[in-house]
């Protein structure tokens, strides 16, 4: 069972959305987190979705293979 961090959802609540303690304690986590715009993030990278990036930006030709034996690192590794 994970923790709640209690503390940190109080200040978020009771801090930056200035509610009052009554009206943080009757909303639920998901109007919590609605209100604080955690349900506007960028959702999780899914693997479909790591294909089709890797597909329109290919690594190919920048020296970054899977098979770099040489051990150089690409022009753009900030190396």
């Amino acid at each position: 069972m994970s923790s709640i961090d209690w503390a940190g959802l109080m200040r978020a609540g009771m801090g930056e959305l200035h509610l009052t303690p009554a009206v943080f304690w009757r909303l639920s986590p998901i109007e919590l987190r609605i209100m604080l715009g955690a349900e506007a993030q960028t959702p999780p990278l899914t693997r479909a979705r790591l294909e089709e990036l890797a597909a329109a930006f290919p690594d190919i030709g920048k020296g970054t293979s899977h098979d770099n034996s040489a051990g150089f690192a690409g022009p753009d590794c900030g190396a």
